[in-house]
């Protein structure tokens, strides 16, 4: 009986150590380096137009890509599980693709595609006035793409798990396809939906690779979040890009927060 105890307590303080190395430690010292001087140097980023701007298309990009990802996330999660059709398997496989190819290649792709001199569709585009990349709409796609695994992968075993008799029975007693979604399927599924739009979010905010291909890295016009902490940390203004830092971290942070407290503890999508 020692053994089993003794494994298991070895296990968790091993655990606990990994985590606190990989994710706690680091953390804790963006915090401590942004507020070394109290609050002047988040003040100081408030303050400073090139943070702002870049913070403000932050927020833009995230939530237009939230809810994108959110729109056709659950509609392709119902497609995948409540029909049959040839090549969902396929389907189902591309859809894990964003998680396996580098950001870095997604913006790559996009920019072959979509630039303006050159790109399959950049030059049509461009003589309808159209610009994709070096701009917002190029972002958005960029960050579209790479989290767009996340609501699905939320949502699907959830409908799995609860299966189609109601929405049979809510048909069977005359409810049309938006009745049988919105009083039936979406309030089984509102747990999972809220959990991939928080991971979609998270992973939108803090988004670079692809962003930093397709954006160009603009000062004050299309360098995110993300790209300003680079910048000002290789400027060697290093409490701006801790401040930065810490700003989405926190809003990360809050996200997952907010959710755990108004999560059911009975819920258990």
């Amino acid at each position: 009986m020692r053994t089993p105890a003794l494994l298991r307590w070895t296990l968790r303080i091993l655990v606990v150590v990994y985590l606190f190395l990989l994710v706690a430690w680091p953390v804790s010292l963006v915090v401590r380096n942004t507020f070394a001087d109290g609050l002047e140097t988040l003040s100081e980023a408030f303050t400073d137009d090139q943070v702002v701007a870049a913070l403000q298309l932050t927020a833009l990009v995230a939530l237009v890509s939230v809810v994108i990802n959110l729109v056709f996330g659950v509609a392709m999660s119902l497609l995948i599980v409540r029909h049959e059709f040839p090549g969902r398997r396929v389907l189902s496989l591309l859809l894990d693709l964003p998680m396996s190819v580098s950001p870095v290649v997604v913006g790559l792709a996009l920019l072959l595609v979509y630039n303006p001199r050159g790109g399959w569709f950049g030059e049509g585009l461009a003589g309808w006035g159209v610009q994709v990349i070096f701009s917002t709409p190029g972002m958005i796609m960029a960050t579209v793409f790479v989290a767009l695994p996340l609501v699905i992968r939320e949502v699907v075993p959830t409908l799995q798990e609860i299966g189609d008799e109601q929405e049979w029975a809510a048909r069977s007693l005359g409810a049309n396809g938006f009745q049988t979604f919105t009083r039936i399927t979406l309030p089984s599924i509102k747990w999972a939906v809220i959990y991939g739009v928080v991971l979609s979010l998270a992973r939108s905010l803090g988004e670079y690779g692809a962003v930093k291909v397709v954006s160009g890295n603009i000062v004050g016009k299309t360098q995110t979040a993300t790209l300003i902490v680079e910048e000002r940390y290789q400027n060697f203004d290093q409490p701006t890009a801790y401040a930065t830092a810490f700003l989405l971290a926190a809003a990360a942070v809050v996200c997952i927060v907010v959710v755990a407290i108004l999560r059911p503890k009975h819920s258990v999508s």
